[in-house]
């Protein structure tokens, strides 16, 4: 689904498997966000091959976090496209992936800040709780927040796997919740858009999953 002009959501709806949504950023570089599980991959690209666009073609893979619902795809896309997460994740995936898997590194990894891509600047904001290295992504062209596991619709991240950190989790929230964001692109679950929506998501958010973490 068309998001806004240059912005399209693969949003997961089945059941019956765990996948992440996906996020493409159509513009004068071709940014892809979390692509999910490898064998679940043909989802993605055939949504990329109903806008004409070929895996191949792909300038950037932004990963928000390193569970594998949301970074297993990205290994297949890695060369030609550039692959990125943070410092943090990529050292918490090294000591939980283990000497089996030779797994080859980012070409980047995000800090946070600014982090220019062609004409579209998203911003950088490190948001563990979830996973110890975390990001969201925001772009302020268009007050959209891209928040992986960290908050959806009406839910939270897990706090419950390796490294999960509840305190960490709400300081995350709360620093999104200041954030001027009119949609809210999760990793999954519902989109959620409209600056009053969004603003009533976080106060749920607070006012009840945060007793429980």
């Amino acid at each position: 689904m068309e998001v806004l002009d240059g912005l399209y959501a693969f949003t997961w709806q089945s059941f019956h498997e765990n996948n992440c949504n996906t996020y493409f950023i159509n513009r004068e570089k071709k940014i892809l966000i979390d692509p999910g599980h490898d064998h679940l991959f043909s989802h993605v690209a055939d949504k990329l091959g109903e806008l004409n666009i070929l895996p191949s073609q792909l300038d950037y893979v932004l990963i928000t976090h390193g569970h594998p619902d949301h970074l297993e795809a990205a290994f297949r896309l890695q060369h030609p496209s550039s692959m990125a997460m943070s410092r943090e994740e990529w050292q918490f995936i090294q000591q939980w992936a283990g000497s089996n898997y030779n797994l080859p590194p980012p070409d980047l990894f995000l800090e946070e800040g600014p982090l220019p891509l062609g004409d579209v600047t998203l911003e950088v904001y490190h948001t563990p709780g979830h996973s110890p290295g975390s990001v969201c992504l925001y772009w302020p062209e268009h007050k959209v927040l891209f928040t992986g596991d960290v908050i959806f619709n009406q839910g939270i991240g897990r706090v419950d796997l390796p490294q999960g950190n509840g305190a960490q989790l709400k300081e995350s929230i709360r620093r999104l919740r200041k954030l001027d964001v009119e949609i809210l692109l999760s990793g999954h679950g519902e989109i959620l858009a409209g600056k009053e929506a969004v603003q009533e998501n976080f106060r749920f958010i607070e006012n009840y999953w945060f007793r429980y973490i």
